[in-house]
């Protein structure tokens, strides 16, 4: 049915007014999928860490295969765990890599411990390592280290995609993000670093720019001074502002008592900006599987040591707990040596024992007949062969 011209447009003031339609969600790239993957597959780690096997005789597995830290029964209860029933991709991914996910666990972890730079950049290459962007994953603006000067945002920085450039923090501008925008000031530059901090409205603080001709040093921005005097030449450097403190947004002196505003990872108290021990709150920032390091203004989460199950510091002497395979020695966790205890750990006859990192191998000598209860030397072997041949029925007993 077609309407009459007039009704259309009276239609079109209620057509405007109606709500425009919601974007369908962005679908995950596969870079976001993979990085999604490998943090289930490490959540799952953690989960199992403490884990034996499920059933059946666990001491025989123990003995005849591998420790559950590394056996095959763990990975398949960590990947049993990776997605819901419902999460169509994310089992279509888990199916078409499985077995990339089974070489690494089973051969390749020591090797490549990082499972995203192993799994996700080197061999489905749909990531980057962090700093690097694009299909052959080259280094950001300002190098890998710290893109954009650590002032920006790189364009594809750890995917595959993006181009490289910078997209600069409010306040910072130019192609590596290392000058300040109008309204900004300069109260730290050198060779690595470039910081930038508003001005206050009093015009106290020249905004300070190398291309305006200023520079910062010995706590003071320096500005040439453009007035000429009788005797005096136009090229002198003056004083112009005091650097803010480190822990001042905006300021009006050096100190972090003249903060008017703290920057992030500082809190107010007493009159003084001070820094927050992010460390020290009660739900701790960093994973299970690392501890947390406190910095000015910020922290870091630091990988705990491998033979710890959660830790308060660096090493084997700041454990929580010790992974299976290892005992506290001494102040720290220390690989046990099954091999030397009083209860032998190989139980057949003859059988070598070899110890591992926090496991032990039963090996038989070589040349020596594996059987399930015993390592037969070759000519036990050939002797038992030889009378289950003449204990065979003869013609006339058939």
């Amino acid at each position: 049915m077609c309407l009459p011209r007039r009704a259309a447009l009276g239609l079109l003031p209620l057509l405007l007014l109606l709500p425009p339609a919601p974007e369908a969600a962005k679908k995950p790239t596969p870079c976001q999928r993979c990085r999604g993957l490998v943090d289930k597959f490490n959540q799952g780690l953690v989960d199992t860490a403490k884990k034996n096997f499920g059933g059946g005789n666990t001491a025989w597995e123990e003995k005849t295969l591998s420790k559950y830290k590394s056996s095959e029964i763990r990975l398949l209860e960590i990947l049993e765990g990776l997605c819901e029933s419902s999460d169509f991709e994310c089992n279509q991914m888990l199916e078409a890599q499985e077995e990339h996910l089974e070489a690494w666990w089973l051969q390749l972890k020591n090797e490549y411990p990082d499972l995203f730079e192993w799994f996700c950049v080197k061999t489905l290459k749909v990531c980057c390592s962090p700093g690097t962007y694009g299909p052959d994953c080259l280094a950001c603006q300002g190098g890998s280290q710290r893109p954009c000067s650590g002032n920006g945002h790189c364009s594809g920085d750890g995917s595959r995609q993006g181009d490289g450039s910078c997209r600069c923090h409010v306040g910072y501008q130019g192609p590596l993000c290392t000058d300040c925008m109008d309204g900004y000031f300069s109260s730290l530059r050198n060779e690595t670093h470039s910081v930038c901090t508003v001005r206050t409205g009093s015009g106290s603080y020249t905004p300070c720019r190398l291309s305006l001709g200023c520079w910062r040093g010995m706590g003071h921005a320096w500005i040439r001074n453009t007035h000429t005097q009788p005797g005096y030449s136009s090229r002198v450097w003056i004083a112009a502002s005091p650097a803010c403190d480190e822990s001042c947004k905006t300021c009006s002196g050096p100190t972090n008592r003249d903060c008017g505003e703290c920057e992030v990872g500082w809190v107010l108290d007493e009159g003084a900006c001070v820094d927050v021990d992010e460390c020290a709150a009660e739900t701790p920032p960093c994973s299970a599987a690392q501890f947390c390091k406190n910095a000015n203004g910020s922290y870091t989460c630091e990988e705990c040591d491998s033979s710890c199950v959660g830790c308060t510091g660096e090493g084997p002497g700041n454990c929580k707990e010790c992974i299976p395979g290892y005992a506290r020695e001494h102040g720290q966790c220390a690989d046990v040596d099954e091999c030397s205890l009083a209860e032998k750990a190989c139980v057949r006859k003859n059988e070598n024992c070899y110890n591992t990192p926090g496991s032990y191998v039963c090996v038989c000598p070589d040349g020596f007949e594996e059987t399930e209860d015993a390592c037969v030397p070759p000519a036990e072997a050939e002797a038992t062969e030889e009378e289950s041949l003449t204990q065979l029925p003869g013609h006339e007993d058939l």
